[in-house]
């Protein structure tokens, strides 16, 4: 019964992230950029707040992530100009590369390494090259994004932003099986 329950939780947990994304492409082709914009601001402190009831816990990504959307949205909404809600993606995705980058100089462990873990057993030297990758990953996330938002418009913008970074982060963890399967438990 409780494998059913941590499944339950983890699927609850893949659409609660997914949806403030969701919310901003749907309000997008009903509303517009500004719509959107506002949708994003709180659903984003929305999540916030229902992970805070559903877990008992700040979850610190989720609220800088708010925090972020909460300025450049509000940039964009105050001087109606949709290029700092297009910037966003950048500077959250250069917030966290920096923020892993960091962690190889501050602290005894790197940032992906402090994160509870109940299944995976990793050396640090493989956390390290793990947490790095992912650090190279965001740099090549906040640049990539810089690139659509400026040389194609905004429709195709949203799409790739909503649609298209999701793609990118879930192949990008995919590639870290063969890396990992190693230290996965095994089945009996």
């Amino acid at each position: 019964m409780q494998h059913c329950s941590g499944s339950y939780n983890r699927r609850m947990k893949f659409f609660l992230d997914l949806f403030p994304a969701l919310a901003f492409f749907a309000a997008y082709y009903i509303g517009g950029i500004y719509v959107a914009t506002s949708v994003l601001i709180v659903s984003m402190f929305a999540l916030v707040l229902i992970y805070w009831l559903w877990k008992r816990e700040l979850h610190k990504m989720h609220l800088i992530t708010a925090i972020i959307v909460a300025f450049f949205g509000g940039l964009t909404l105050y001087i109606h100009d949709p290029a700092f809600i297009k910037f966003k993606p950048t500077a959250l995705y250069a917030v966290f590369s920096l923020a892993l980058l960091l962690s190889h100089v501050i602290g005894e462990k790197v940032l992906l390494q402090r994160i509870p873990q109940t299944a995976l057993q990793i050396p640090d030297p493989v956390w390290r090259r793990i947490n790095f990758a992912w650090a190279i990953f965001f740099a090549f996330c906040a640049v990539l994004n810089l690139y659509v938002a400026s040389n194609f418009d905004e429709s195709t913008w949203v799409k790739f932003k909503t649609f298209g970074f999701s793609a990118l982060m879930l192949v990008f963890m995919l590639s870290h099986i063969p890396f990992i399967a190693r230290y996965l438990p095994q089945e009996k």
